[in-house]
């Protein structure tokens, strides 16, 4: 089984398959940032981490887990100091 990449920006699980990968100036994929943080070399959002948090969340929370808000805000402090972009 191969192992599950995660976008370095917002943390978003990236499937072996790339159809999520951002893309670099010269439109090939980047296997380090999702397609909905990284477009054309460049990073689509100038945000802080705490931002980033924020846009993170309400998705986290509708993604039928069952998870609340603070558990997802939690979460995003733990996992996104850990990313490339954020560190």
């Amino acid at each position: 089984m191969e192992q599950t990449e995660f976008c370095q920006s917002c943390g978003m699980p990236m499937p072996a398959t790339g159809e999520l990968c951002g893309t670099n100036e010269d439109s090939t994929k980047n296997r380090e940032y999702c397609k909905y943080c990284f477009v054309d070399g460049k990073f689509t959002e100038d945000v802080t981490m705490e931002q980033m948090i924020d846009i993170c969340v309400p998705h986290l929370v509708s993604g039928g887990e069952g998870m609340t808000e603070d558990e997802a805000r939690k979460m995003m402090q733990e996992i996104l100091p850990q990313l490339k972009r954020w560190k």
